[in-house]
């Protein structure tokens, strides 16, 4: 029974997550239509609702330049499809032509991959399914687009918000960097090698939550651009674009810090005692800026945190007597400055908010300057700030 419970618990949250898609779908289907039949007079406009069904399930999350080319698609398949079939009838070589034909055309009006795909499969849909009645000519493809045209209206008077996209994705995002964080204090203050591997491995799979959250952002930049409601969106959202590429530096450069945190104690290097805090408050400065987007308040807490850590670390005057050792010293300057150019400060001025290490003289260490030290796995354009 608690399985199950557990298994009716997934689903109910699932179907939560998709109650605005699926009420979206639903309502432009039944409008699309309406409209077909009312307004421009067609008896069965049966790709109007199938069209606008299709056009809403591609733009959730998906670039409004792919609406646009799914409608397109539709349009050319059904066109072809009708202009074809009826004239040269229904069978296994006029499928394959009509098919050929559409998807050429689609391409020769656009490169895009959705717009040949759609062109086909709707030629082959009116090849074998729905073939031409009489008189029936160009009405699908003006169903079709009348059908494309209602899912982006209903989109747009029913919007998602942007906001509570993007704060979703940065939340996965953020646990990930501040998760990291911690655990790499922890295996410095447990001198435990194995722990710090594991944060290695956890930070080389977070690509793919780095991607969705840039992408819930592009999401929602075009729900404020299309949406009226969500028009106000674009000042709060505008915050979370500035965040957006710094965090995903700090990510990166945690990732060439927790490995070289596993060399230095593979080496048995000696590592400042002052360094796991350090991290443990910029894993705290994680979550502040977390905390104050969703509040929607400027992240000045996030920038004070911060300056707290750098002023802890520049105070005890951190050396380190080994090359792994000095590279996590510098890895960590570096993760201080993407985090205060997450909370909208450019890079010299978070450079300057910070102050200066003041290593030993004759030291030599790289913890000097505040640019990330490149692995192998971080190739320069990977790391390279704007």
């Amino acid at each position: 029974m608690g399985a199950v419970r557990d298994a009716v618990g997934r689903g109910l949250t699932r179907w939560r997550g998709a109650a605005l898609p699926i009420v979206q779908c639903a309502l432009s289907a039944g409008l699309a239509w309406v409209f077909a039949t009312l307004v421009i007079g067609h008896e069965h406009p049966f790709f109007a609702p199938i069209a606008a069904v299709v056009c809403l399930g591609v733009s959730l999350g998906q670039r409004l330049r792919r609406v646009g080319e799914l409608v397109v698609g539709v349009s050319v398949g059904v066109g072809v499809g009708d202009a074809l079939i009826g004239w040269i009838g229904s069978g296994p070589w006029q499928i394959a032509l009509v098919v050929a034909l559409a998807m050429s055309t689609a391409v020769l009006l656009d490169g895009g991959t959705v717009i040949a795909l759609q062109a086909g499969s709707s030629a082959v849909l009116v090849a074998t399914l729905l073939p031409p009645s009489a008189g029936g000519g160009f009405d699908r493809m003006i169903d079709a687009l009348t059908g494309g045209l209602v899912g982006l209206a209903v989109a747009a008077l029913i919007p998602a918000n942007p906001i509570t996209v993007a704060q979703r994705q940065l939340k996965a995002l953020t646990n990930t960097l501040s998760g990291a964080l911690r655990n790499l204090a922890d295996a410095l203050d447990e001198k435990d090698a194995v722990k710090a591997a594991g944060v290695l491995a956890e930070l080389r799979t977070s690509q793919d939550t780095i991607d969705a959250y840039k992408s819930a952002l592009q999401t929602g930049s075009e729900i404020t651009k299309i949406a009226p409601i969500r028009w106000r969106s674009k000042d709060e959202l505008s915050r979370y674009h500035t965040a957006a590429g710094p965090v995903d530096y700090a990510i990166r450069n945690t990732r060439v810090l927790a490995r070289r945190t596993m060399a230095a104690l593979k080496a048995d290097e000696q590592i400042p005692d002052g360094v796991p805090e350090v991290l443990k408050s910029y894993a705290d400065a994680v979550d502040c800026l977390k905390g104050e987007l969703e509040k929607g308040k400027e992240p000045s807490g996030t920038r004070e945190v911060v300056r707290d850590a750098a002023r802890q670390l520049t105070a005890r005057r951190l050396g380190g007597d080994g090359f792994s050792s000095k590279v996590v010293l510098a890895q960590i300057r570096s993760i201080a400055v993407d985090l205060l150019q997450s909370t909208g400060l450019s890079r010299g001025e978070a450079m300057e908010a910070l102050p200066p290490l003041s290593p030993p003289a004759g030291s030599g260490s790289p913890a000097a300057g505040s640019g990330p030290v490149r692995g192998p796995e971080d190739p320069p354009g990977r790391t390279n700030r704007p």
